[in-house]
């Protein structure tokens, strides 16, 4: 099976300023500063734990629900603010019912930080998820004391072509938005059905995600899809200094692993302070077809 056409499809699936867009703040357990409610949120968050504050960002179209492995292990010892992004796994669309997704949902989670008045949280992002993480960490610095990008490159096109860029790619990426935006309901859960089983390799996980997927709101998903195939951070890696972590899956089913290497390890080349880690055995979701293998790494992360 081709590379591209398989790294092309998982782009797909996972390609997320104001206080007034900030998050709703619903704490499982006590926290001692939450950030006013407002009517049309870019998302929420759940508050469980305490100690050092981490960040989990979910990717395209998924639930917030692929950190409950990670919340079980790091509740005891961290503060954790699961983000739920709005319109994502039947999350009500809010304020991303219109307009770009991507870089407001940034700026609100920089609102959130602030105005929750986190002290130099880790920030962990999974696919669209870990874009956003390196977006705050290019555009607000003092926001992330560490990150973690868990497959995700900072610009997805690049699996179309090399020589792909913003204006080469957003024709291909305006007809995916309008062709997810304007899916029936049967065509919708057909097309991710099948696009989901080439990125979650444990059956239950693929169960839960693919569920996740279905669920969400089909305009927010196409237009977070665009923003995040017509995002291209790679002139501005080198400029993020944070101390970074990147992990990217193989498995034999999906391509030749020398190609994954040179595609992750190239892309990150430009940020000389971060760790690229291969999983091996995994699909797009490693945190569910690999927990044993995500876990220590989140633990060596998180020292």
């Amino acid at each position: 099976m081709n590379v591209r056409r398989i790294l092309a499809r998982a782009a797909f699936a996972c390609a997320a300023t104001l206080v007034t867009a900030a998050a709703v703040f619903h704490p499982a357990q006590a926290a001692p500063v939450a950030v006013p409610s407002v009517a049309a949120p870019r998302f929420t968050v759940e508050v469980v734990g305490q100690g050092p504050d981490v960040i989990l960002i979910p990717g395209l179209a998924s639930s917030a629900a692929v950190w409950d492995d990670t919340v079980k292990q790091l509740q005891g010892r961290y503060r954790l603010h699961v983000v739920q992004v709005a319109g994502f796994a039947g999350a009500p669309a809010g304020a991303n019912a219109e307009g770009p997704v991507i870089q407001p949902t940034v700026d609100a989670l920089d609102g959130y930080i602030k105005s929750a008045r986190l002290k130099s949280p880790a920030v962990i992002g999974h696919s669209m998820g870990g874009l956003m993480g390196l977006m705050l960490a290019r555009q607000h610095p003092e926001d992330v004391s560490r990150l973690m990008v868990v497959d995700s490159l900072p610009f997805y096109a690049m699996v179309f072509s090399p020589a792909a860029t913003v204006e080469t790619i957003k024709p291909q990426a305006a007809a995916m938005r309008d062709r997810t935006a304007n899916a029936t309901p049967e065509a919708w859960s057909a097309m991710e059905t099948a696009v989901m089983a080439r990125l979650v390799k444990s059956p239950e996980g693929l169960k839960s995600a693919t569920a996740a997927t279905i669920a969400s709101d089909r305009s927010v998903v196409g237009r977070a899809l665009y923003d995040d195939l017509t995002t291209d951070l790679r002139g501005e890696l080198a400029a993020i200094k944070t101390p970074t972590t990147m992990l990217y899956p193989w498995d034999p089913a999906i391509a030749p692993q020398a190609a994954f290497d040179q595609l992750y390890t190239g892309a990150y080349a430009p940020m000389t302070q971060a760790k690229v880690k291969r999983i091996d055995g995994s699909y797009h979701f490693i945190m569910l077809d690999q927990p044993a293998a995500f876990a220590f790494e989140m633990e060596s992360f998180l020292r």
